[in-house]
């Protein structure tokens, strides 16, 4: 019998171990200039933390690695990322009472996805992330961009812009969900399973789809822009000219929806402009 790491996982030996601390001690160093404090929640929770009845992300849908406990009912699930667990632990511990409100909170730490590995993509990876829990103001959003995009340029990474998108607020969402479901309807039944699944759950995954993404259906999908409310207008407006006063460039891109049903007004991501990057 050898024995080998398994599929979608990495040893981390001591002639690399210093990378990781270095990296770590710039992400504490950014936490702490930003005020933000460290939580460390388990490495799994109970499954229904993570896995909600209309979430349609693949992450819930097929990556996550679930187990039940001997002689028990119990339902436990690695965790896949950590959002979930935080405000789980967030309510649990009553931190909404704590004076100093919002909490601003950091994580570092592994995440398993039962997926197929590839470059840039494990099975088990490892994870830097913010939470600010307890208040709501485009500014909070300006902020968590602004310490990622320093972050992301203090480790000397070039070429870089910032994709950002609104999802506005549920009202806004329930009206573009609404207009997707009227869109897809006549042609759902020739797109990828993915697809219908999406199309019950949460029609905004329907723009994620890697398979259908060049149909004319999906080019003439309704933008979210054209179902935003006055509120959710200025709140994106405020964000933007937050972004624009510190210099960080954007590119406002209408298909960014992101995968989790949880999230509300902005979406973000920090890509390369840098071909060489691949992927």
């Amino acid at each position: 019998m050898s024995y080998q790491v398994p599929r979608g996982t990495q040893d981390i030996l001591p002639d690399q171990i210093h990378k990781w601390h270095a990296l770590e001690d710039l992400i504490r160093q950014f936490c702490y200039v930003y005020d933000y404090k460290e939580i460390r929640t388990p490495i799994f929770e109970h499954t229904n933390v993570f896995k909600r009845g209309n979430d349609a992300s693949d992450m819930v849908n097929k990556e996550m690695y679930t187990f039940t406990l001997e002689n028990s009912s119990t339902s436990l699930t690695l965790r896949p990322e950590m959002t979930a667990g935080v405000v789980r632990s967030y309510v649990e511990h009553k931190l909404y009472g704590e004076a100093d409100q919002p909490l601003k909170m950091y994580y570092v730490g592994p995440m398993c996805r039962h997926e197929r590995p590839q470059k840039g993509r494990s099975r088990i990876f490892h994870q830097f992330g913010v939470e600010v829990i307890g208040a709501k103001h485009p500014l909070l959003d300006v902020e968590t961009i602004a310490l990622g995009w320093s972050f992301v340029s203090a480790l000397g990474l070039k070429d870089m812009k910032v994709l950002i998108n609104t999802l506005g607020d549920d009202a806004s969402r329930d009206a573009y969900r609404a207009a997707l479901k009227q869109h897809f309807a006549k042609d759902i039944d020739h797109m990828c399973a993915d697809c219908k699944r999406r199309y019950e759950q949460n029609p905004l995954r329907i723009l994620d789809c890697k398979v259908d993404k060049e149909s004319a259906i999906m080019k003439t999908a309704p933008k979210m822009k054209d179902y935003l409310n006055e509120e959710s207008k200025a709140y994106f407006e405020q964000v933007l000219a937050g972004l624009d006063a510190l210099g960080i460039p954007y590119e406002i891109d209408d298909q960014l929806v992101r995968g989790l049903d949880y999230y509300t007004h902005t979406v973000f991501e920090v890509v390369s402009l840098n071909k060489e990057m691949g992927a």
